[in-house]
C-alpha cells in the first residue's frame, strides 16, 4: 500500500505539471487569438477553469443534502489561494501585478469577500442570496472580457493583427480542456495517496483534513501560477488566484445557495473566525498589490509565513492543545501588528518615491 501511495503521489504531481503547462500555453495563446489581455485570460478562463475542484465539491455536497460543506470549502480556498498560492507564485519570481487588478478586481473580491460576510451572518446563505451571487458572477465576466477587448483594440492603435485561423483557436481552446481536465485528476490522484500515506504513517484525520484534503483542492490554482510564474505569463499568475476567489464566491457559493433546497448553513465557527481571515486577507491584498504594482520575494514569504500561521491555529484549535492561548496572543500582540507596521512604512517610503519622481529611486 505504501510503495502504490507513493506512486500515485509521484503521478498526480506529475500530472499537475503537465496539465499546468497545457493550460497556460493553451491560454497565454488564447488572449492573442481573441484579442485580450492574459491577465483577463487569467480571471476567467484559467481562473474559473482551476477552480473545477471546488465546483465538484460544493454542488456535489449540495446535492446530497450537504450544502454546509461549500462554506467551509469556498472560505477556506480563498484564503489558501492567497496564503499560499500568492505567496508561493511570488518566491519563485516577483509578480508583476496590473493597474487593472489594483483599481478593479482586488476592490471587487474585498467588496464581494464582505457581502459573503454579511450574508452569512444570520447562519445561512439562502437560494436569494445565492441567486445574486450567481448573477454577480455573470456579470463579472462580461465586464472583464468587454472592457480588455475595448483596452486591446485602443492600444492597438490602428495595428491590425495578423489572422490565425479557426484550427489554432480550436487547438488552444482543446490544450485549455485538456489541461483543465488532466490538472483536476491530478488532484484527486495526489489528494487521495497523500491520505493514505499520511493514514499509514499514524496521522491523525483531523491533521489530515487540516492539510491534505484543505490544500487539495487549490492544487490546481497552485500548479498553475507557478507554472505561469516560470514561464514569465505573471499577470496570469496572479490573475488565476483573484479571478479564482471571485468565482468561488459569485459562481460556487452562489449556485450551490442556490440550488440547495434551505441554502447554505454556515457554522459559527466559520462566521466567528474563519470569514473575517478570509476578509482581512482581501484587504491585505490591497496595499501589497498597489505598492509599486509588484509582489516581492519577501511579501510572498510573508504570506506564506501567515499561511502557516492559520493552519498552525487550526490544529491548536480542533485539539485544545494547552498551546493556543500563548500562539494567539503572540499573533496579536506581536506578529500582525509588527507586519501592518512594516506593510505602512513600505507603502509610504514607496508613495513618496513615486512622487519624487524615478531619479530618487534606489536602483
Amino acid at each position: 500500500m505504501g510503495f502504490d501511495s507513493i506512486v500515485q503521489l509521484l503521478a498526480g504531481i506529475a500530472l499537475l505539471a503537465g496539465g499546468a503547462e497545457l493550460l497556460v500555453r493553451g491560454a497565454s495563446r488564447l488572449a492573442l487569438s481573441f484579442g485580450i489581455s492574459p491577465l483577463v485570460v487569467g480571471l476567467t478562463v484559467v481562473g474559473y477553469g482551476t477552480s473545477a475542484p471546488e465546483v465538484a465539491v460544493s454542488l456535489g455536497a449540495a446535492l446530497t443534502g450537504r450544502a454546509d460543506i461549500a462554506m467551509g470549502n469556498v472560505v477556506g480556498s480563498n484564503i489558501v489561494n492567497i496564503l499560499l498560492i500568492l505567496g508561493a507564485s511570488a518566491v519563485v519570481a516577483p509578480l508583476v501585478i496590473s493597474r487593472r487588478l489594483v483599481r478593479v478586481d482586488v476592490p471587487l473580491m474585498i467588496v464581494v469577500s464582505l457581502v459573503a460576510l454579511v450574508m452569512a451572518r444570520d447562519g445561512r446563505v439562502s437560494n436569494v442570496d445565492g441567486l445574486i451571487l450567481f448573477a454577480g458572477a455573470i456579470a463579472y465576466t462580461w465586464f472583464a472580457i468587454a472592457t480588455s477587448r475595448r483596452e486591446t483594440k485602443a492600444a492597438a492603435d490602428g495595428v491590425v493583427p495578423v489572422p490565425r485561423g479557426w484550427r489554432p483557436v480550436v487547438w488552444d481552446l482543446g490544450r485549455v480542456a485538456a489541461g483543465i481536465a488532466i490538472l483536476v485528476f491530478g488532484a484527486d490522484l495526489l489528494v487521495a495517496s497523500a491520505t493514505l500515506l499520511a493514514k499509514s504513517l499514524g496521522i491523525s484525520d483531523m491533521i489530515i483534513g487540516l492539510t491534505v484534503v484543505a490544500v487539495g483542492t487549490s492544487l490546481p490554482e497552485l500548479a498553475t501560477s507557478l507554472v505561469a510564474a516560470l514561464r514569465g505569463e505573471r499577470e496570469i499568475a496572479a490573475g488565476n488566484v483573484i479571478g479564482s476567489n471571485l468565482f468561488n464566491l459569485l459562481l460556487v457559493l452562489g449556485a450551490t445557495a442556490a440550488i440547495a433546497p434551505k441554502g447554505v448553513a454556515v457554522a459559527p465557527a466559520i462566521i466567528a473566525f474563519d470569514l473575517p481571515v478570509m476578509v482581512a486577507v482581501a484587504i491585505a491584498c490591497l496595499p501589497i498589490f498597489a505598492r509599486g504594482h509588484v509582489i516581492a520575494r519577501w511579501e510572498g514569504a510573508m504570506f506564506l509565513f501567515y499561511f502557516a500561521a492559520y493552519f498552525t491555529y487550526l490544529a491548536l484549535a480542533s485539539s485544545r492543545h494547552d498551546a493556543l492561548p500563548r500562539f494567539s496572543a503572540a499573533m496579536l500582540f506581536f506578529v500582525i501588528p509588527l507586519t501592518i507596521a512594516t506593510l505602512l512604512a513600505v507603502v509610504i517610503r514607496s508613495a513618496r518615491q513615486e512622487r519624487l519622481g524615478p531619479s530618487t529611486q534606489e536602483p
